[in-house]
Formats: C-alpha cells, structure tokens, sequence
C-alpha cells in the first residue's frame, strides 16, 4: 500500500511537469538558467498552507522557508541563512513573514499538554503570550485566543526580520526591500494583510540599528 501512494506521487509529478511544458514548452529551460524572486515567503510548515499555489505563483517566483509556526529566531542559522541569500544574493524585494488562523503549532504552546521536542521550539511562542497575557483577557474561547495569538506572532516575527543584521545592513546601503506581515485562512482561502510593513531602518528602535 505504501509503495503504491509512493508511485502516485511520481504520476502526479510527471502529469504536473507535462501540463507546464504544454502551457510552456521552455519553461524548464529557463527555470533552470536561473531564479529571479521577488518575494521571500516565511510561513508555517503546515501543510494546508502551500506558499506559491496562496499567491498563484510559478516556481522560479517565489523565495520559500517554512517551520512550525513561522518563526525568525536570531539563534536559527537555517532562517538566518535564507533571509540573507534572499537579501543579499537576489536581491528579493518583499519579504512575507505570513501566518494562518488556526496554527496548531501556536495552539501547542498554549495548550497545558506536554508535546515533547517542540515544546521546546515553540517556547518563543508561549513567551510572546506569557508577556501579553492582559491582551488575551476578552476572548470569548480558545478559537478567539488561539487566533489573536497567531496575528501578534505575525507581528512578533516581521520585528525579528526586521531586527536582523542583514536587513538592517541592506536598509544602510539603500536597498529596496519591505517587510510584511500576512495572515491566511484555511477556511476560506483568503490572505489578510496585517497592516505592519517596514521599509526602512528609522522604523526599528535604536538598539537593533548598526
């Protein structure tokens, strides 16, 4: 039975490839000479959240690191090193740092069940909830609280990116580069922009400028 889900996704992949080349027949060649993003996506590993098919991007379009919750942790050299390939290499000029409603890595950190390794991981969530528990005081239940939490956890991350040595160093040099910060729902299919969106290194505090 595993075996045969397997070959599936080999069928599947064939009849993708074989719809592009109909549409395009040079679309690989091209692909393959180089990528030209504009856009860095940050989003969550869910798989119900698929970065290019959200934005009805092609591959080659779209700049694309995903974890548990999308988080930017200074210490995470795996983020790190994709913002500043993304910054510095191609010269992307959006960065999209976007969340869902719903998350279930957010509703593990806030939940009183013990869920092993990424406890540990979403540790930087239950923090975030932990110094602004006075926000959470009118949710009606753990839906509302749930949500709220993945908006401000947007927010908490375009600040990350913003804060980093690298976007702060492309902002110095006068590089056109913005930060946004997006929430999806799975229930409708549709994007909402959070209304936080940097462009330059005046709209950080003083500690985190060069």
């Amino acid at each position: 039975m595993g075996r045969h889900r397997m070959k599936n996704l080999f069928e599947n992949n064939r009849y993708w490839a074989n719809q592009i080349k109909s549409e395009d027949p040079l679309f690989f060649e091209k692909l393959a000479r180089q990528q030209q993003p504009e856009y860095l996506w940050i989003g969550c590993a869910d798989s119900r959240v698929p970065a290019n098919e959200i934005v009805g991007l092609l591959p080659g379009e779209l700049f694309v690191h995903r974890n548990v919750a999308n988080l930017v942790i200074h210490t995470d050299l795996n983020c790190l090193s994709v913002i500043q390939y993304a910054v510095d290499v191609l010269k992307v000029k959006h960065v999209i740092v976007c969340g869902h409603y719903g998350c279930g890595g957010v509703a593990t950190a806030i939940s009183e069940r013990p869920s092993g390794l990424i406890d540990n991981w979403l540790l930087h969530v239950k923090d975030l909830y932990h110094r602004n528990h006075a926000m959470f005081v009118d949710c009606v239940d753990d839906e509302h609280r749930v949500n709220r939490l993945c908006e401000m956890n947007v927010t908490e991350q375009v600040n990350n990116v913003c804060h980093t040595s690298i976007v702060q160093a492309a902002w110095q040099r006068g590089q056109e580069l913005n930060v946004h910060g997006w929430i999806y729902s799975i229930t409708d299919g549709l994007l909402k922009d959070l209304g936080i969106t940097f462009d330059a290194p005046g709209q950080v505090p003083a500690v985190y400028r060069p």
